[in-house]
């Protein structure tokens, strides 16, 4: 969704709008294989405008399935994310490098009076995806031997023999460092 700078009422309008699943997938390289599948993301922002400066707040939810990563079985779990922007017209030069703080990261620009928000959107999303999902907290996951699934059933195989070259790390204690 594009929103056209000049066109912002004196105050201000509020969105609401839905995305699916291929709108996200869109954004995402076709070589790259993206396991997790989103549905029914839901965007509401609040957006005013003062002078060539927008104020952008908002929130995006969605619900997300992919892989878990200890049992490979469905992980379903809910993305919230809030977001407040505030854009600025480009500059008309590059500007040199400089550290970036806190308020900077939610400072951005717009360029011919048109604000993408759908990039904005996006980049929400991604931040709120796990890196490693699960399906549960307490998911036992797979079997290293045989790959039964250890939340559904349990198997016959024999745990790995200690090595006992290792065990004169039990005895092994850190003591606090004092000053």
């Amino acid at each position: 969704m594009k929103i056209n700078v000049s066109k912002i009422p004196e105050g201000g309008m509020n969105l609401r709008f839905e995305k699916d699943g291929a709108w996200f997938r869109g954004f995402l390289p076709e070589t790259e294989p993206f396991d997790c599948t989103l549905r029914r993301i839901e965007i509401v922002c609040t957006v005013r405008r003062m002078k060539e400066n927008v104020f952008i707040e908002g929130s995006v939810t969605a619900s997300a399935e992919a892989p878990c990563c200890r049992c490979l079985e469905a992980a379903r779990f809910p993305l919230a994310a809030s977001f407040k922007y505030t854009f600025s017209p480009a500059p008309d030069e590059p500007q040199d490098e400089m550290e970036l703080n806190t308020e900077d990261l939610e400072l951005a620009y717009y360029e011919e009076d048109m604000i993408d928000l759908d990039r904005l959107i996006y980049e929400q999303i991604m931040l709120q995806i796990p890196i490693k999902p699960l399906c549960a907290e307490a998911c036992k996951g797979l079997c290293p031997q045989c790959g039964t699934n250890l939340n559904v059933a349990t198997c016959a195989c024999e745990a790995e023999p200690f090595d006992e070259r290792l065990s004169v790390l039990k005895q092994f204690k850190v003591k606090p460092k004092t000053q």
